[in-house]
């Protein structure tokens, strides 16, 4: 016979116990249609309504001591009982899983308020992500760039070859850090967490447009289509902040959206419309490192001139 466990109201595990333990714990109210068991087999922690049938809940009453459950849970079933709404918030914040089950907090919330992340936030994310990835493929680069160079010294050979193997050393380095790009971005809007290094220090995240995560092969084609957005004069990435649900050319093409990271959750309300500390701060030093640039380019093309004068 199969052994049951159950979560409290606390969200503590009890168990194992036999099926009619449920079903007396049930009868006497200790447990309701939102509580969740699970026994081995099942791929995940389930509401109590989900199993009722199996656990033999919906019977006639017989001798004063049965429960008639079954128009209850038709309205489960169809939509119209308040125990359903409870039941998804139980699975949405249960820290229990099923071994090898998605675990609950990646349950997708729909219904409630949906805060999409803004331009700026999306500016300030993607410089983050901008100084990961280009350290680390600066890193490789070098590495690659050096292994080659010495490779080619020792193999010796005119101008010509070595200005074929500086180009093959360019275009190698090219390609990895294309990949690497691809990875990281697809990587980390593909995981639990829905979101980059950048998005995740200002609190957005990558979702399909139902909420769900995306796949490893949307996310890097995601990657691939923000290239495109970024080659028609980086209009595809400016659309983000004129177009209804803050999108820009790759997330219409991609079907996703960038929202805040409690949207589609059970706590919408924790959501933040403004800007936030981390973003302010971000762009600030964002701002400080361009006009340091410009004013260094400036200088560099004002000696130039002079010295040709």
């Amino acid at each position: 016979m199969s052994q049951w466990y159950y979560a409290d109201a606390r969200r503590e595990r009890h168990g194992p116990v036999e099926a009619d333990t449920l079903r007396d714990k049930f009868r006497r109210n200790e447990l309701d249609l939102s509580t969740l068991v699970w026994r081995e087999g099942m791929p995940q922690w389930q509401p109590l309504s989900a199993m009722a049938e199996e656990l033999q809940l919906l019977v006639q009453p017989d001798a004063g001591n049965g429960i008639d459950l079954r128009a209850d849970y038709q309205a489960i079933e169809d939509g119209t009982a308040v125990a359903k709404a409870s039941a998804a918030a139980a699975i949405a914040e249960s820290p229990y899983a099923a071994p090898g089950s998605t675990m609950a907090g990646e349950a997708v919330i729909n219904g409630g308020e949906i805060v999409y992340a803004g331009f700026w936030k999306r500016v300030a994310a993607y410089f983050i992500d901008s100084l990961v990835v280009g350290m680390v493929g600066g890193v490789i680069a070098m590495v690659i760039g050096m292994v080659l160079g010495i490779g080619m010294a020792g193999l010796g050979g005119g101008s010509d070859a070595m200005g074929a193997g500086f180009i093959a050393i360019q275009l190698l380095t090219n390609l990895v850090s294309i990949g690497l790009s691809a990875a990281y971005y697809a990587g980390f809007h593909a995981s639990s967490g829905k979101a980059t290094l950048g998005k995740m220090a200002v609190g957005i995240k990558v979702v399909r447009s139902n909420g769900e995560r995306i796949s490893i092969a949307r996310g890097i084609g995601r990657y691939f289509a923000a290239m495109l957005s970024g080659l028609i004069l980086c209009i595809g990435y400016l659309m983000a902040a004129f177009t209804e649900r803050k999108q820009g050319l790759h997330d219409m093409i991609c079907d996703t959206l960038v929202v805040d990271k409690w949207a589609f959750t059970d706590h919408p309300e924790w959501q933040q419309r403004g800007l936030g500390t981390v973003t302010i701060v971000i762009l600030s030093l964002f701002g400080v490192l361009v006009l340091v640039g410009t004013v260094a380019l400036l200088a560099v093309i004002g000696i130039a001139a002079s010295r040709f004068s």
